[in-house]
């Protein structure tokens, strides 16, 4: 990857989170490239960061690698932008934006593209993100691996078998950190209720939270037995487990994560018919 040229076409809040992670990992700035509609947002990364900026065209010309990060809304023109430069070279292009398909880029880029999609989720913006990928049948073994390398560099970067399952990915973690911060607010919210102070009980639940996911992932245990460890018959926790499970917990998140995906799937036809 230190060898590689990256462009981003649009420089927002998910392209300066890869732009820093790829300088952390020592990719030189002169190897990484952007462009963006807002000037002084693109004049400020350049200052910041030491990268090439430039038209979108002439980032195309310019690298390995052109990662797509602009709104969906804006993709279809973003995509006609490269299209001429794409027909004479063949970057791998790799698409952030939520509900574009493969076969909607395809159609705007040329349908023997190579194209990696991908769904991060917002804790990328401090290192510490989620990210599915896809790749479509042009995209080669070494650029399968220059993607997930470049996705890696903001968290946790793997690869789904279907485009499908781009959906589910979306609902369990690109939606995923909403549903934590819900939760985490109803215990502030029940803790001041019962005599806590505000700044008490978010301290308190922010730092369980994040010890809690830790715990998690440090341990050979899964959830359900690190769950166990913890609840200790007739105890608290019990009475408090008791309480979720009755009150159908498992059938509400259940439930939610078929709503955010079926929406997912929606808003990919929605963009697709557009």
């Amino acid at each position: 990857m230190e060898s590689n040229s990256i462009g981003f076409i649009g420089a927002g809040n998910m392209a300066n989170s890869l732009i820093q992670g790829l300088l952390a990992k020592t990719v030189s700035p002169d190897l990484i490239w952007a462009s963006d509609i807002d000037e002084r947002k693109l004049q400020q990364l350049a200052d910041e960061c030491g990268i090439n900026t430039a038209s979108s065209q002439q980032v195309a010309e310019s690298v390995d690698v052109i990662v797509l990060a602009v709104k969906p809304q804006s993709m279809e023109d973003a995509c006609q932008q490269l299209v001429t430069t794409l027909a004479e070279r063949s970057p791998l292009i790799v698409s952030i934006a939520a509900g574009i398909t493969v076969t909607r880029l395809q159609h705007w880029l040329g349908s023997d593209t190579a194209i990696v999609r991908c769904m991060p989720n917002t804790p990328a913006l401090i290192g510490k993100g989620a990210s599915g990928l896809f790749a479509n049948n042009f995209v080669s073994d070494s650029q399968k691996q220059l993607a997930e390398q470049i996705m890696a560099t903001v968290g946790l970067s793997l690869w789904v078998d279907s485009e499908s399952d781009i959906d589910i990915v979306t609902a369990l973690s690109g939606s995923g950190p909403a549903y934590f911060f819900l939760f985490m607010e109803a215990m502030q919210d029940a803790a001041k209720k019962m005599g806590l102070s505000e700044e008490l009980a978010r301290k308190l639940t922010y730092q369980t939270a994040a010890g809690a996911a830790e715990l998690a992932m440090r341990s050979e245990d899964n959830t359900d037995e690190l769950r166990r460890k913890v609840t200790s018959p007739g105890g608290t926790t019990e009475r408090a487990i008791n309480k979720f499970e009755t009150g159908g917990l498992r059938e509400l998140v259940a439930s939610a994560l078929q709503a955010a995906r079926d929406r997912s799937i929606e808003l990919s036809d929605e963009f697709g018919n557009k």
